[in-house]
């Protein structure tokens, strides 16, 4: 059964804050472990010399502070992911969530998520994340604040064909029902379904409720054991509650190994994403 894989390049974000792995390493690393789309975080995108501190952008995504690329910069991305042969898929962009109580900041994230939205078309991707921000209560106040936001960046990534996609992330998008209200109230917004990404305790729950939204998965891993499955959480519930879904969209890795080995981590998390997938087909 042929499937579409993608590597969310968060996966690799120690090894390209290490200086071990370039953009152009990145994407090759992506097509040779066989996947079908390119999948890059937005701090990956940006200038090298930009003095972006990735590390502090991925724990913190909401205080990333990630500008954009410059068109030059943006047309180097473009060649590098045709020098490969796969196309853009999700661009996740952090530092232009739509909710602040801060009007300038509101002000600033509106035009960054709309320059990348005309990034995204320029490299023909498919989809953008964007973060709902915000906090973990989502009250009426607050929903209407975020699904307005939304609506207005719907607005213009639709013509150019651009998905627009929430993630479980932090905030409110943290709590299932949150997620179930926000996708509810937008029409046109998708969903980013991280399989980790949810209040602990509430994982299930989440699995069970938000499956049936997800354009997009994000299959997180830890640890994982010499059979190849996750030992700090049993996936296989998430897994079919997306196939009860009849989940149709692409498989993303988005590992974060315990040991440090970004590449055999994100290898592996493939290897389980085909097995379970092939188990299913049985």
């Amino acid at each position: 059964m042929s499937i579409k894989l993608g590597i969310c390049s968060f996966a690799f974000h120690r090894t390209v804050a290490a200086k071990a792995m370039d953009l152009a390493t990145m994407f090759r690393t992506c097509r040779d472990l066989g996947c079908t789309q390119l999948d890059p975080w937005n701090a990956h995108l940006l200038e090298p010399d930009s003095g972006v501190d990735s590390l502090h952008a991925g724990r913190n995504p909401n205080d990333a502070r990630l500008g954009v690329p410059s068109p030059e910069q943006v047309e180097r991305i473009a060649a590098l992911g045709a020098s490969v042969g796969l196309p853009f898929g999700c661009i996740a962009v952090d530092g232009a969530h739509v909710f602040s109580t801060d009007a300038a900041e509101v002000r600033l994230h509106r035009e960054r998520a709309l320059r990348w939205i005309d990034i995204a078309a320029r490299l023909g991707a498919t989809s953008v994340r964007i973060d709902a921000g915000g906090p973990e209560t989502l009250d009426d106040a607050t929903l209407a604040i975020i699904a307005r936001g939304y609506r207005e960046i719907i607005d213009r990534a639709r013509p150019a064909g651009i998905e627009v996609l929430v993630e479980n992330h932090w905030g409110p998008t943290v709590i299932p029902a949150n997620v179930e209200r926000l996708l509810e109230a937008v029409d046109g917004l998708g969903l980013l379904f991280d399989t980790n990404n949810w209040k602990p305790g509430l994982q299930a729950e989440g699995w069970k409720r938000c499956a049936r939204f997800a354009r997009l998965v994000h299959v997180k891993t830890f640890a994982l054991d010499p059979a190849g499955n996750e030992t700090t959480v049993d996936l296989a519930p998430a897994f079919a509650a997306l196939r009860a879904a009849r989940f149709a969209g692409t498989w993303c890795v988005e590992s974060v190994p315990a040991d440090g080995d970004e590449v055999t981590a994100a290898r592996r998390t493939l290897e389980l994403i085909r097995r379970q997938n092939a188990q299913a087909a049985a």
